[in-house]
């Protein structure tokens, strides 16, 4: 079988190459625009060179074999570029994805986060608060973020040495809560700080999402079966 030069092969593909490198240039000015993009344009054309100097010059594969290895790596360039050019896109099609299968998960999209109501018509949504997820009861009727027993052992509140002086009027009859204070609470893209709460004085199936969340949003509202949450 014919071979040829390596140095006719390195210039094959930096031949392939170059379109692009062009296209990229044109997508994304940005990233060449400071001296940081430049300097890890030159160091990924080393590496590139330094592979495909290191298959020519020590295999010295036959002209057919370059040429479909060629091929190979400006396809997977291609296919890379693509994938990055799509990647919101993609983002926001498993986030739909996952809240079909999981409605509580909070999705963000257009820079509100939305929650598809459950089975039994409610509004379940899992929160982050202080590094550990919550899954909360939304409740507009609640003054305060209400946290069960078990939630706020989890978050590292001791039920047993807290000062239940607080009073709750419920559809159940009067509650004792005792007041404590969440540093960070968040839903999908949403973060509120220094959040009041109160540790609820009885057991719940849920925590509840209360209006000292709530009312610190821009908005929200009950659209369909999606509640709508604006920053």
């Amino acid at each position: 079988m014919k071979r040829f030069s390596p140095w006719w092969g390195l210039l094959a593909l930096g031949v392939a190459l170059a379109p692009l490198l062009a296209y990229l240039a044109a997508r994304y000015p940005e990233v060449l625009a400071g001296r940081d993009g430049q300097v890890d344009l030159t160091r990924s054309l080393i590496w590139i060179g330094v592979i495909a100097a290191s298959l020519f010059l020590h295999r010295r594969m036959p002209i057919g074999h370059a040429l479909k290895y060629a091929a190979i790596w400006v396809a997977l360039g291609a296919g890379l570029v693509l994938a990055y050019g799509f990647r919101h896109e993609a983002a926001a099609l498993w986030d739909r994805f996952v809240a079909e299968l999981l409605p509580h998960r909070p999705m963000t999209a257009g820079g509100v986060v939305e929650v598809r109501a459950g089975d039994h018509g409610h509004f379940v949504l899992e929160a982050r608060v202080d590094g550990t997820d919550i899954r909360f009861l939304v409740d507009t009727g609640a003054s305060d973020v209400v946290l069960s027993p078990a939630d706020a052992r989890r978050l590292g509140f001791d039920p047993d040495k807290l000062d239940f002086t607080r009073t709750y009027r419920t559809a159940n009859g009067t509650v004792m809560g005792a007041p404590v204070r969440l540093g960070r609470v968040s839903v999908g893209a949403i973060t509120v700080e220094n959040v009041r709460a109160s540790v609820n004085g009885a057991a719940m199936n849920r925590s509840l999402l209360g209006m000292s969340f709530l009312g610190r949003l821009g908005g929200y509202e009950v659209r369909d079966d999606k509640l709508i949450l604006r920053p």
